[in-house]
This record gives structure tokens, sequence and C-alpha cells, in this order.
């Protein structure tokens, strides 16, 4: 799947490219994964539409897995490939689900 904003394979950008910066997280309006919301205001004329978080919205860039909120949140990794995520990360989950 397309990350749009990503530099990388994996799906980091030029605002979060640490080794644990494999996420892309869904649009609820527009449909589309990016690296990042700050890469979504870039890229976009719209704000970030947060999704349901009993939807498939959560990409691993490492493997390709997609995960609901729940998956995503309770595990400090990947459930399918292992690969380490950022814990940083929760602080946003407001902008990027429906919570």
């Amino acid at each position: 799947m397309r990350i749009n904003g990503a530099i990388d394979g994996q799906g980091r950008c030029k605002h979060w490219h640490s080794p644990v910066d494999v996420v892309a997280n869904k649009c609820a309006t527009c449909e589309e994964f990016f690296a990042c919301s700050r890469c979504h205001a870039e890229l976009t004329d719209h704000e970030f539409g947060p999704m349901p978080v009993d939807a498939p919205a959560v990409l691993c860039g490492a493997c390709g897995v997609v995960m609901d909120y729940y998956t995503y949140s309770t595990a400090p990794q990947c459930p399918r490939c292992g690969h380490m995520f950022n814990p940083g990360c929760s602080a946003h989950a407001g902008i990027y689900f429906a919570l």
C-alpha cells in the first residue's frame, strides 16, 4: 500500500524518521494512508479525519499488515513481523482515531 509523505520504503517521513517510525495512519476523509498528520496537512486540502477505533486504519510500513486501533495500541511492536513501534505515537492518538 502507498504511504503518502514517506521518504523510504517503510513509511518514515521528513518529520518522523527514527528506526521505530514505521506506522502510517489512514485518514477517514480521503481514505489514504499517510506517514504522519503533518505530511497529510502538507499534501491535502482538508483536516485529517480520525478513524473509528475498530476500523483497519494503522499500517505497519515494515510488513504491510493493517490493524485497528485496539490491536495497534496494545502492542509495542507489530503483531506480524515484530518490528518495534515508536511509543511516543500514543500521544497523537486523538488526531488519528475517534477516541
